[in-house]
This record gives structure tokens, sequence and C-alpha cells, in this order.
């Protein structure tokens, strides 16, 4: 029971609202919406990501994801997935609106092939009109903590550094810049992108974000569902992890047990 009381009281807030679980899921890559629902079940993920022009969100003619992925029960929470220029990501997030009242955003504006780092020009353009417009902006950005000071100065809610590429599965290529957003900013900080493995989103916790957002490392699984459950527990361990705090590193042994009067 104390576990659960803390567990329960250990939220986090952007924009006003508050959250559970520290796990962000993605909505695309899976093979169809059904296991899309399983897998985002089984994560325990409380919002979840919808790249606006990927995803059918108006056809009611063919299949749709609130169908299977309710928005009564999940944050959406619509990016810019595939956006390449400020205008297009711009254009995205107020189609979005106007079809479903989103105004809570993830704004991504992607460089060329074959890494699609994050356009910071283009993204610092697109977050300054979008905020003009009254967005919630959670932003996707380099792992460049003056760059992230600066959107957060310009008053996106969220702050979102990459791992490693998107979809590489490398992990957190950059551990000491994603640290020092984090002791930086006052803002919510999550990893975004990069994640492949449960140990990676682990470490992502354990340095100190408040949240990890992925994809492909559930969808691209050999077992999508059985990934999103250990997905779900490497972030309440990471975060249980970070909560405790680790031991001193030492350069020498330390046994547990003594070492002197011991008998025979």
């Amino acid at each position: 029971m104390a576990d659960g009381i803390q567990q329960a009281e250990d939220t986090w807030t952007v924009a006003g609202r508050s959250f559970r679980s520290r796990l962000v899921v993605g909505t695309g890559r899976y093979k169809d919406l059904e296991e899309t629902a399983r897998a985002i079940e089984a994560s325990g993920a409380e919002m979840v990501t919808v790249a606006v022009r990927r995803v059918n969100l108006s056809d009611s003619s063919a299949p749709m994801l609130q169908d299977h992925v309710p928005p009564d029960r999940y944050t959406y929470l619509p990016n810019t997935a595939g956006c390449f220029t400020a205008q297009d990501a711009i254009r995205t997030l107020r189609l979005a609106r106007e079809a479903g009242g989103w105004n809570l955003v993830k704004l991504e504006v992607l460089g060329p092939p074959p890494f699609l780092y994050p356009d910071m020009k283009a993204t610092l353009e697109a977050a300054e009109a979008l905020i003009k417009d009254g967005f919630e902006v959670m932003v996707y950005c380099a792992d460049d903590p003056v760059a992230a000071k600066r959107l957060e100065e310009m008053g996106c809610v969220a702050i979102m550094p990459l791992g490693a590429p998107i979809g590489s599965g490398r992990g957190i290529a950059n551990p000491f810049m994603i640290r020092a957003i984090i002791e930086q900013s006052k803002v919510p900080v999550l990893v975004d992108a990069g994640i492949g493995t449960a140990s990676e989103a682990a470490q992502a916790m354990e340095l100190g974000c408040d949240a990890v957002l992925l994809n492909s490392a559930i969808a691209h699984a050999r077992d999508p569902v059985r990934m999103a459950v250990a997905m779900k527990h490497a972030v309440i361990a990471g975060r249980a992890s970070f909560l405790a705090g680790r031991m001193p590193r030492s350069g020498a042994a330390d046994p547990s047990s003594p070492v002197s009067g011991l008998i025979g």
C-alpha cells in the first residue's frame, strides 16, 4: 500500500495537466490499430502522440485511431512528424486544432536525412509563431542547453531533447548534455527519440527527466505488447532510483561486511 501511495503522489504536470504515468508513447508504426491499442494499454501511458499528417483522425469511412485509442481516456498530443519547415509545422498544428480542438501540441521540425536532426532555426521560428497563436508547445529539440533555455524562455511548456536520432534505437548518446538541460530547466524535460530498450528508458529517468517519450522501441519490438510492459516498469524503476539517490562512486573497494575481527 505504501508503494501505491508514493507512486500516486509522484505525478508530473505540464501546462496545468497532471499525469501519473511518466511514459508517453506514440501511435504509429504498429502493424494495425488493434496492436496499437493493446500496446498502449499495456504501457500504462496516459498521453499519446499523434502524427497529424500520418494518422486518420477525420475520415470515418476508414479505420480511425479514436475508435481504438479513445481520446476521452488518453490525452492526445498532436505532433508535426514529417514537417521539414516552420511553415508546414505551423499549418499542421493549426489544422489539428480546427479538427479536434487540441491546444497542447508537440512541435518538431526536422533537418534532412539521414539523421533527421532537429532544425533548430526553424524550430525556434515555429515555436514563436505557435505560442503567439495560443498553443501550449512541447518542443522537440537538439541536446543543446543554450537552445533549450531559449525555447523555455520563449514560453514552451516542455523541453524534449533527443537522446539519439529518431528511430535509431541508439539510446542516450550524450547524457551529460541531457543532464545539463534538466538542471537549468523550470519546465518538464522529456527525452524524446532514440530510446531502444528498457534500460535506456530507465537511464533517462535516472538522469532526472520528468518523463520519456518513445514509439519505435515498442512498435518495432518482436513483441510490442511485452516491450510496452517492460518500458512501463523501466520508467517506474528509473524514477524510483532517481528519487532514492544512487550510492557514491568510489575508486576503491568498500566491502559491505567488516574485514577485521573475523572468526578464525
